[in-house]
């Protein structure tokens, strides 16, 4: 899971992100995985990105302001 897509302008990037996430997302909802101790560190990493705010990509600092 450890990877970042840049560049989020292209369709087929934005299929690709999709298609990671439902894969993770199938990997930890079974029922084997959900039973796994997870590494404190990784839960703190995983909180602090889900308390950043929601980038928009496509929105530039600018048009953010009207």
């Amino acid at each position: 899971m450890g990877q970042q897509l840049q560049g989020w302008r292209s369709a087929s990037a934005q299929r690709l992100w999709l298609s990671m996430l439902i894969d993770a997302m199938e990997e930890i909802s079974r029922p084997e995985r959900r039973d796994e101790p997870c590494d404190a560190q990784v839960l703190a990493a995983l909180r602090a990105q889900l308390a950043r705010p929601a980038c928009t990509p496509y929105a530039s600092a600018y048009s953010l302001r009207n």
